[in-house]
């Protein structure tokens, strides 16, 4: 990928000298910003007068115009003193990833004493200090002393543009080698990484480099120390490790060779709780940390996945051109990548889709139960959710149709496969924090209680002879167990999204339900139409089954949810999700439940005190019972 090179610094820094011997080094185009300016900024410094914020807009805009010109062929250096941040960001409008920024620094004295013995120059030493006094230092760029020979200050720059890496990938299992190979695919200069264990794992990095063309400019290391130094400053590393003592470890080998401003990018599969931890930890020693949920597995780091990025938003705007470059794209063409919110927000993002993925899939394996416990095939059973594509489309409903159309020899291979669902931990954080937070997320904890009595096959066998079930008399439509499903998929999402919704109340995130449900779109595991739906819904009405569209579609969908309950119970088919769907949203839509009979009997147990339905004060009452 081509870049430019913005040498900035006060007036008589030098910019001008190395600019050129850079432009030269590297065999690039060199431009002067000086050249540029109109000629009333010319009168103006030759009268001694600074240039005002006004003055320099025009003049900064036909730079960013040149830079964008040369990076269609070529990198380019341009000269120019950028002085505060709001000029940079001008200068660097549309190529923020393709922007390397030096800056040439001095005290006043020693540079006054350069500018006094320039001849000829419109730019007297007279306006210095308006320079200074302006002066932001920037956040981002390689700091090079002036009092440096120019052939040093050259070498140091040409060794960190020309020689280092814009980013790397730490750790090369099945989500890094993806997303390493992805990044090299969008034209970034990457440095990868993976461990090595003598006579077990060798050459990891520089054997998978060799098997893939698109990682030919890689550079590919087993030293940590030497991956470190082969990054440019400042430098942005993703981690793609195991969650928990790993990534620790993982960050206490990095930290010695790291420096103050360096990003550190999370991008397993953390608990929001340590990316917290982390986040402030590393904040102490001025190294930056980003968590990063990402979604789509192996073909989806590939090709595009959905990325969830938290943690500090102007250390994620450093980030963000490599994240969204690579990220899937959703029916607009934007990424399906967003600034999610604060501290440990995009890992708990992350952990919530996980939580709502866990449902999505125990309600379509309750689907197949049920056509199943109907009589149909493998083969009938996929015909019968193809046709529902067109009302309730998802990723996981198209994949659950291809795996029951796989045969192996004469049978389906669905039949072979074991009954014991595993699960990697998100799934019990997800029912955790609803837990911490207070908040009813009933579906998630079903779901992963499901998978958790799925693993006792033994007893569930035994229990099996002693609790003989009858044969099954299902009364129930094809579409009656569609509506069921599309019932409690709705009722899934909106405990998700409200799960979302009061995590950011409890940890004061900003966070933007609309814009989730939209990188949710696609590149994700449960990208769907009805995710699609909820992009307008949730910018109208963060509960969503508040929404009068979704109230309608609950009382349409409802009679089929209560039917197809009642005939599994009865028929003692287990259909844990799609019942607690039901029975939820019965004690929600409850306007007086029975929990007055709980309050009571914590206050006659314990003096817990209760409120009175003929007080509107709120007073708290206990009696002796």
């Amino acid at each position: 990928m081509y870049n430019v090179i913005f040498i900035m610094g006060v007036s008589g820094c030098g910019k001008s000298t190395i600019g050129q011997l850079v432009s030269e080094r590297l065999k690039i185009p060199f431009f002067d910003g000086d050249d540029f300016h109109p000629q009333s900024n010319v009168d103006k410094m030759s009268n001694g007068i600074a240039l005002n914020d006004e003055d320099r807009y025009g003049w900064l805009v036909t730079l960013n115009k040149l830079a964008n010109a040369n990076l269609e062929m070529n990198s380019c250096v341009i000269v120019c003193s950028a002085l505060k941040q709001s000029y940079r960001d001008i200068l660097s409008t549309d190529i923020q990833n393709q922007v390397k920024w030096i800056h040439l620094a001095g005290s006043f004295d020693q540079i006054v004493e350069r500018i006094n013995k320039r001849e000829n120059h419109y730019m007297h030493s007279s306006l210095l200090q308006s320079q200074f006094d302006i002066l932001e230092e920037p956040q981002n760029a390689l700091e090079i002393d002036i009092t440096l020979k120019p052939e040093e200050i050259v070498a140091i720059i040409t060794a960190n543009i020309e020689m280092k890496s814009e980013f790397g990938l730490f750790g090369l299992g099945v989500m890094g080698k993806s997303l390493s190979r992805n990044l090299a695919q969008k034209g970034f200069t990457i440095s990868i990484f993976n461990r090595e264990v003598s006579g077990i794992e060798e050459d990891v990095a520089v054997n998978f480099k060799n098997n893939h063309k698109e990682l030919a400019t890689a550079k590919a290391f087993s030293d940590i120390e030497a991956f470190v130094n082969s990054l440019q400053t400042p430098r942005k590393i993703m981690l793609m490790v195991n969650a928990g003592k790993t990534t620790d470890s993982v960050i206490e080998d990095l930290i010695p060779f790291l420096s103050e401003g360096d990003v550190l990018i999370d991008g397993g599969n953390s608990n929001y709780l340590h990316t917290k931890e982390r986040y402030e930890y590393l904040k102490a020693k001025k190294i930056h940390f980003i968590g990063v949920g990402v979604s789509g597995g192996e073909e989806g780091a590939l090709k595009g996945p959905s990325i969830m990025p938290g943690g500090n938003k102007e250390v994620y705007n450093l980030v963000q051109p490599y994240l969204e470059k690579i990220a899937a794209n959703d029916a607009k063409g934007l990424p399906c990548c967003t600034y999610v919110g604060e501290e440990g927000s995009g890992h708990f993002v992350k952990m919530v889709h996980n939580g709502i993925e866990y449902v999505e899939m125990q309600l379509l394996a309750e689907v197949y139960s049920i056509l199943k416990n109907m009589e149909k095939t493998p083969d009938e059973i996929a015909a019968i959710l193809e046709s529902w594509q067109p009302y309730c489309n998802s990723y996981l409903l198209e994949i659950t149709i291809a795996i029951l159309r796989k045969k192996e020899g004469e049978d389906w291979l669905v039949n072979k496969i074991v009954d014991k669902a595993g699960n990697k931990g998100t799934g019990n954080w997800t029912t955790i924090a609803t837990a911490q937070l207070g908040m009813p997320g009933t579906l998630i904890a079903t779901a992963l209680f499901a998978r958790f009595t799925s693993f006792y096959k033994e007893e569930r066998i035994e229990a099996n002879i002693n609790f003989r079930k009858e044969d099954s008399k299902l009364e129930l439509s094809i579409q009656e167990v569609q509506e069921a499903y599309q019932f409690a998929r709705i009722v899934n999402h909106y405990q998700g999204f409200k799960l979302i919704t009061e995590a950011g109340k409890a940890y004061k995130w900003h966070l933007n339900l609309s814009e989730i449900a939209r990188i949710w779109t696609n590149g994700c595991i449960i990208r769907s139409d009805f995710m699609v739906e909820l992009i307008s819904i949730l910018k109208e009405e963060d509960t969503i089954i508040k929404h009068k569209s979704i109230v309608d579609q609950l009382k349409i969908l409802k009679p089929s949810i209560k039917k197809v309950v009642a005939n599994c119970i009865l028929n003692e088919i287990a259909a844990p999700c799609l019942t607690d769907s039901v029975s939820f949203l019965n004690g929600y839509a409850t306007a007086n439940s029975s929990a007055n009979i709980i309050q009571a009997q914590r206050d006659y147990f314990g003096a817990h005190t209760y409120q009175r339905t003929d007080d509107a004060t709120g007073k708290f009452y206990h009696t002796n019972w």
